[in-house]
């Protein structure tokens, strides 16, 4: 019976991509190519080519490419692959055009690859500034270019909008296109909408108002910005839309610009001409640290839906009201024809970090169904307009009390696409099972430097106590999760041992492609959640992969390297997947590849060796404090670093007060990202800090010893 139902839907759902998945096409597909990537090319949707983020505008990340198949994935072998010269996180979509792969790496740069041999074409690396760290939540990380004419577009982490020639690299255009290079990065790939470049920022734990703008192509020029918030009301505001905004905040949020930034979702819809963006949380996360109020704090935590030629406000819908749990709505949106009631409806399909799966009417915002998709605690439910009903004690602001929210800041789904096959007519869900502990910091002010969002993170951080980690462990895992969202269930799951594994692509051969956090890719059965082939990729895979076909040989992509902002905050619970280090690369699969990846490196661990603890009680209480405020978001909770940033508790500088205070006074490592934090850190601050890490690096050798002996 399902067949009979998407049969429709996958003719209507697949008829712009049907040409240019025909074999015969092809023809067709390089008379286009001569004209460069067009608004129609675009509209056409994934077929031998992959032209923009999402795989096409309605951002499903289905392919109608079906030579690789669920009969004979397991033949899949490494075509080809490519080192990449960054260590970070990798969380790119690559793109193909033309006979070529763009992808953009850690620190926004960019590569052109020869999509059947992996020869390297062309390279560009915008210089983006080291310490450009000091106002980036997530890690150096780059999803990805747009393409449009004859160039290629990548935003930058510090800012830039760049155009390059897609031919030879060569920058034909770039601007600053952020409001300053203080609070505001640039980490997600822009789109392209009626001709227009479209892209906004991140920023929102440190001093951004959001925002979507659209560029001309062709000179950078801006044509259009939307809001997400209000601005200082004396300044009068850009129009209705922020006026009516204005009402749902108290207090001065405008001072901390207020968040609701668009660092990722962003979706073009040709049906509608409208483009759907998801917004961040409100800024600070604790309501009570600059006053606003009870009210929504719109536009943050929403879909947007704007006019895509004029950028005028046509709807929204509130996802996450008041949000101080960083419940982004910045997740993928996909848009979709289901049947819905004996009714086709075109419809807006998303899972964001709060842990719901929503179907909104497209056209008007009407939210037609919406239904959790993992266990939370921070709401009862969804009343019937589709608003979440808040429990009183997640309200922590108000009860003072630390509320271990599930799912916490991580997201049930956070950036990592999903993708949607009209075949099946599934959601296929890269999901997180986690929590996090929030607790308001009394009599909160914001600093010159680091995250404003005016919570207590060193009073609870994770203790030295087996028990109690143990507890968080258990419960830290992650999930594939095919949703059917017609009928709001489950139709199956893939367990993981930790969160964070990569986004996922579904396919006209009947597969599910994900890369997981452990370091492998897999390819699962799209219909029922078999596990048809794996790959060791050697790394954690947190990007999505793509697929492209040429000469009429199918080609499956992905970038693997492990990173993130789970590396960075996860503290003890960053290797939860299993030990996992950054091997950054490139990895292309056909049908009888033969390209082989060299040994794995080595897994070196620097032994945990601290000096003695010689501090005082008080200096730790205030070291925790201030590391828990300035340094976690880099170097994990509680002193555990994960593997990109260096775990301070094995650094050989704690043993040093000069040298510590040179590296968080002085700014000796500024070349590394390590800028100087006097602003908001005294001299004798940075020697607390060194304290509280010396305690805690004999803290858990003291556990690793008696693991050791329990062992005997």
């Amino acid at each position: 019976m399902r067949k009979g139902i998407f049969a429709v839907l996958a003719a209507g759902s697949l008829a712009a991509c049907s040409m240019a998945s025909d074999p015969g096409s092809s023809a067709d597909q390089s008379r286009l190519a001569t004209q460069g990537v067009t608004d129609a090319l675009i509209a056409r949707g994934p077929g031998n080519e992959w032209l923009t983020y999402g795989g096409g505008p309605n951002e499903q990340r289905f392919s109608p490419l079906d030579q690789i198949n669920a009969e004979n994935v397991g033949q899949l072998k490494l075509a080809w692959y490519a080192d990449l010269d960054t260590a970070r996180g990798q969380e790119a979509t690559p793109l193909m055009h033309d006979g070529t792969l763009f992808v953009t790496t850690a620190w926004s740069m960019v590569k052109a690859y020869d999509a059947t041999t992996g020869k390297l074409k062309w390279a560009y690396d915008p210089q983006v500034p080291r310490e450009t760290l000091i106002r980036t939540c997530c890690d150096a990380v780059n999803r990805g270019v747009a393409l449009y004419g004859d160039k290629a577009f990548v935003g930058t982490l510090d800012g830039r909008l760049v155009a390059l020639d897609q031919k030879t690299g060569k920058v034909l255009w770039s601007k600053t296109v952020v409001p300053d290079q203080k609070s505001y990065t640039i980490t997600g790939a822009p789109r392209i909408a009626k001709g227009l470049v479209l892209i906004g920022s991140g920023g929102a734990e440190y001093r951004a108002r959001g925002y979507l703008a659209a560029y001309d192509p062709d000179t950078g020029a801006r044509k259009w910005i939307f809001h997400t918030v209000p601005g200082n009301p004396a300044d009068g505001f850009e129009n209705a839309a922020m006026e009516k905004a204005a009402g749902t905040w108290a207090g001065d949020w405008w001072k901390l610009g207020g968040g609701g930034t668009v660092w990722d979702s962003i979706t073009y819809d040709p049906q509608t001409g409208l483009v759907y963006f998801g917004t961040g949380n409100a800024e600070p996360w604790n309501p009570a640290a600059m006053d606003r109020g009870d009210g929504d704090s719109l536009y943050t935590g929403s879909i947007v839906a704007v006019d895509a030629a004029t950028g005028q406000y046509r709807w929204h819908f509130q996802e996450t009201p008041e949000d101080r749990w960083d419940f982004d709505s910045d997740a993928q949106i996909t848009v979709a024809d289901l049947t819905i009631g004996g009714k086709q409806r075109h419809v807006i399909l998303h899972a964001p970090k709060n842990g719901f799966v929503y179907v909104l009417d497209a056209r008007t915002g009407e939210f037609l169904s919406g239904k959790g998709y993992v266990p939370q605690n921070w709401t009862s439910g969804l009343d019937k307009n589709g608003r979440p009903v808040i429990l009183a004690e997640a309200r922590y602001e108000k009860t003072g009390k630390p509320f271990l929210g599930t799912p916490g800041a991580m997201g049930a789904h956070s950036w990592q696409p999903m993708s949607f096959s009209p075949k099946t007519g599934l959601l296929y869900i890269p999901t997180n099972y986690t929590s996090q502990a929030y607790l308001a910091e009394k009599d909160w002010e914001p600093s010159a430097i680091g995250f404003q969002v005016g919570l207590d993170a060193g009073s609870v951080a994770m203790p030295a106590n087996k028990a109690v980690r143990a507890a968080f462990a258990k419960q830290y895992t992650g999930a594939l999760v095919a949703w059917d969202p017609v009928k709001q269930e489950k139709r199956w799951s893939i367990p993981y041992p930790g969160p964070w594994n990569g986004g996922t692509l579904a396919t006209a051969g009947n597969l599910v492609f994900q890369g997981t956090a452990k370091g492998g890719v897999r390819a699962y059965s799209a219909d029922n959640g078999k596990q048809l082939w794996t790959f060791p990729a050697q790394t954690g895979v947190i990007a999505a992969p793509m697929t492209y076909s040429i000469d009429g040989t199918q080609y499956v992509a992905v970038l693997a390297g492990w990173g993130g902002v789970y590396d960075l905050v996860a503290g003890v619970l960053h290797d939860k997947s299993g030990p996992v280090r950054n091997v950054s690369r490139l990895l292309v699969f056909k049908l009888g590849g033969t390209a082989k990846l060299p040994p794995a490196p080595s897994l070196n661990q620097v032994v945990l060796d601290p000096p003695a603890f010689k501090g005082t009680a008080a200096q730790v209480a205030r070291g925790s404090q201030l590391y828990g405020r300035y340094c976690s978001v880099c170097h994990g909770d509680a002193a555990v670093g994960g593997s990109l940033v260096p775990d301070l508790r094995r650094s050989g500088a704690i043993a040093s007060p000069d040298a510590i205070r040179a590296i968080v006074i002085d700014g000796a490592l500024k070349h590394n990202g390590m800028v100087s934090f006097a602003s908001a850190i005294k001299p004798e601050g940075a020697e607390d800090i060194r304290q509280y890490i010396i305690k805690r690096a004999n803290e858990d050798a003291e556990l690793a010893k008696q693991g050791k002996a329990a062992k005997r």
